[in-house]
């Protein structure tokens, strides 16, 4: 299976300013200052050794990450202002006249992670099928009620595109394109769903928009045997530990130091750092995920732990 991030940012799109891409370039000729470059492949190997931060952008979509399994079945998980480019990445790939069956699987109906299905192209294009998961029996509302006047001038009975809705419950199992998945419900305001993905040569989790609180024991426990053995967990990072448990606490997100001490426990192979705050730039982030690694090598008792911070464009093949 293959993951590919197109929105990883939480709550709201941000873009770089020219403040932004001013310190890139002051940071870069910093660097650069008194070098000389035989070709534009030396140039290249100078610029990947600059540092993330500086040589790119963890970028500014709202949640959309699709998964890749075997079979002719794509698969979406939320529909944040990602999937915009994932639909033009889709229509260029197949094409108009080629109907296609995408499962959309959703962590919950706030507008972040619903915002981009106006803009997803293949909705609009008659013999798509488009298959709704979640575990909110209001999916079907949420997502007509954005585009209803005086919100959008393009109302959801345009899409030519087949839609229909499954309604998932905790504890029942259901196969969907080769995967065995499973749903978690979630502390976050109106409830939000985690998401198990299991083939027969991958396990993936996806739990964005969870609150994690340190004195809930049971409740930790149950999320440690959701992620277990997974091969990559996509988790809310949004916070840090401190504001997690003090100034936004029960704001309905979760640490970065959360991520890492449950998936150590659960024996998890990677840890996607998700759903990052829109007022971090790409240095914090950067930050957070040294830190985040950090700590993963003081508590690590086992197998190491994998940490990565998710950006707009990665793709994973486990």
């Amino acid at each position: 299976m293959k993951i590919r991030f197109w929105g990883t940012r939480g709550s709201i799109p941000v873009s770089l300013t020219t403040q932004d891409i001013r310190q890139k370039l002051l940071s870069t000729l910093q660097a650069a200052n008194g070098r000389t470059f035989a070709d534009e492949a030396e140039m290249a190997r100078f610029i990947a050794g600059l540092g993330f931060e500086v040589s790119g952008t963890f970028g500014g979509h709202t949640s959309c990450v699709q998964l890749i399994p075997e079979g002719p079945e794509h698969v979406i998980l939320d529909l944040g202002s990602g999937v915009r480019a994932l639909g033009q990445h889709m229509l260029a790939r197949h094409g108009p006249g080629q109907p296609q069956t995408y499962h959309v699987f959703l962590s919950h109906l706030h507008w972040d992670h619903i915002m981009g299905l106006p803009f997803f192209t293949p909705a609009y294009l008659p013999g798509n099928r488009i298959v709704v998961h979640s575990g909110h029996a209001k999916a079907r509302a949420a997502l007509r009620r954005q585009q209803d006047e005086p919100s959008f001038p393009v109302d959801f009975d345009y899409f030519g595109a087949d839609f229909e809705f499954v309604v998932h419950t905790p504890g029942v199992a259901q196969t969907v394109a080769g995967m065995t998945v499973d749903v978690m419900r979630q502390r976050h305001s109106g409830d939000s769903y985690g998401w198990r993905f299991v083939d027969p040569t991958s396990r993936v989790i996806y739990s964005t928009d969870s609150e994690h609180h340190v004195d809930d024991l049971t409740e930790r426990q149950a999320f440690v045997d959701f992620f277990r053995g997974a091969d990559a967990v996509i988790f809310d990072a949004m916070y840090s530990l401190a504001e997690a448990v003090s100034v936004k606490a029960d704001w309905g997100h979760s640490s970065n130091i959360a991520g890492v001490e449950m998936c150590l426990e659960a024996r998890a192979k990677r840890l996607f750092l998700y759903h990052h705050e829109p007022v971090h730039s790409d240095s914090q982030i950067v930050q957070i995920l040294q830190e985040s690694r950090r700590y993963e090598e003081i508590m690590r008792e086992g197998q190491p732990l994998e940490v990565h911070a998710a950006w707009d464009g990665l793709e994973v093949t486990l």
